[in-house]
């Protein structure tokens, strides 16, 4: 399984990004897929989660500015993020897993190479 994490970019606050992961194979419908960040210094943390039947999650911060969705059809799973803070400022990654919720990292399987976000005030 590869997962190719691509969108990011330097933007201002307010601003608004969509982050696409393309994964190889039809993983999309049989995996749970996520999105998760890690800014310098600090942790990776979850940002959002979609199941096959299109149940979401997403952690507190990003609950009403951030949308994750998929096509299944391009075996791909996008993020779209809105009104963006300098505190989003992080790389982001995509993420393939076996069970859900996939904000519990021993859930993942498989990691994209991360594309970097950064939001200028």
């Amino acid at each position: 399984v590869q997962l190719q994490a691509s969108g990011g970019g330097l933007v201002q606050a307010g601003d608004s990004l969509r982050l696409a992961c393309a994964a190889s194979g039809r993983i999309t419908d049989a995996y749970v897929m996520g999105w998760f960040r890690q800014a310098p210094g600090k942790e990776r943390e979850f940002v959002a989660g979609i199941i096959w039947n299109d149940v979401t999650d997403y952690e507190d911060s990003v609950k009403g500015r951030f949308t994750i969705s998929r096509d299944s059809a391009k075996d791909t799973v996008y993020l779209q993020m809105n009104s963006l803070k300098p505190e989003d400022t992080a790389i982001y990654y995509c993420a393939a897993g076996h069970a859900w919720p996939i904000r519990t990292l021993r859930n993942v399987d498989y990691w994209g190479q991360g594309t970097q976000v950064t939001v200028s005030t």
